[in-house]
């Protein structure tokens, strides 16, 4: 089953990232096709697959802007089954650039079709934010997953991730489905973490993905060296939580509203 899935929380430190790099990398070495979508200006999720953004000449920015063919821009990672549509530092300016065009939050949607046929996965990492390319981003995907972090304040914001998810499948994609809800940065010896779990399941039941994502050393290591945690550590406890959260979503057809 072909899917194109969107990580976003416009809360920023929960994760979104390191799931949108390390979920697509377990997805890849699963031998499923992936494609990982780098929405985010500040272009971390580049830098996670060993990516220099200052060698980046073209970008999701010259798709959606310049309208150049998305097929043109694609780059291989160091995975096989594992691509990588990078951000640059052009991004940034977007969302005022794309303020007057027309059917603006459909763009990156036209340009994925053109190439989804290629891909079992496409991954779009969102910015912390719910402005253009955001919406760009819930417009094209098939399901939104949101990261939830296991801390205090852990459902602030998601009500109005939750209006806006509505909105945009309201008005501009009716297909739009919740993935899930992904609690990350658990730690087993904090009581906080387990009474945020115990939240987060009570008040939403089986959107919650079973996997926890683990707080861990390695995991936060990776990124510095340019490589998904499969490839840095996969003997570590926050690649077996990555794995495990791509078999649940490969495993997974129930439908979510």
């Amino acid at each position: 089953m072909r899917k194109v899935i969107c990580i976003a929380n416009q809360k920023g430190g929960v994760g979104k990232t390191t799931t949108a790099v390390n979920l697509g990398a377990s997805l890849a070495v699963a031998e499923r096709r992936t494609l990982l979508i780098d929405a985010d200006p500040q272009g971390n999720a580049c830098s996670g697959v060993g990516l220099d953004r200052d060698e980046v000449k073209e970008s999701v920015y010259h798709v959606l802007i310049e309208e150049r063919d998305i097929g043109d821009v694609i780059r291989n990672t160091e995975l096989a089954f594992f691509d990588i549509l990078p951000s640059s530092f052009d991004l940034i300016g977007a969302e005022i650039e794309l303020v007057d065009v027309p059917s603006r939050e459909l763009r990156l949607s036209k340009s994925i079709r053109k190439i989804r046929d290629r891909y079992d996965y496409i991954i779009i990492d969102c910015p912390p934010s719910l402005g253009l390319l955001t919406l760009n981003s819930l417009a094209a995907a098939d399901s939104v997953l949101i990261p939830v972090q296991c801390e205090y304040y852990a459902l602030e914001g998601l009500s109005r991730l939750l209006r806006t998810i509505k909105l945009v499948k309201r008005s501009l994609n009716p297909r739009l489905k919740i993935e899930g809800f992904l609690l990350t940065m658990f730690d087993v010896r904090n009581n906080l973490s387990r009474q945020v779990t115990e939240e987060v399941r009570r008040h939403f039941n089986d959107r919650v993905f079973d996997v926890l994502i683990p707080r861990n050393v390695k995991l936060g290591e990776s990124p510095s060296f340019g490589k998904p945690i499969i490839l840095y550590d996969i003997t570590c406890k926050g690649a077996e939580s990555y794995l495990s959260l791509a078999e649940e979503i490969m495993n997974d057809g129930r439908e979510k509203e």
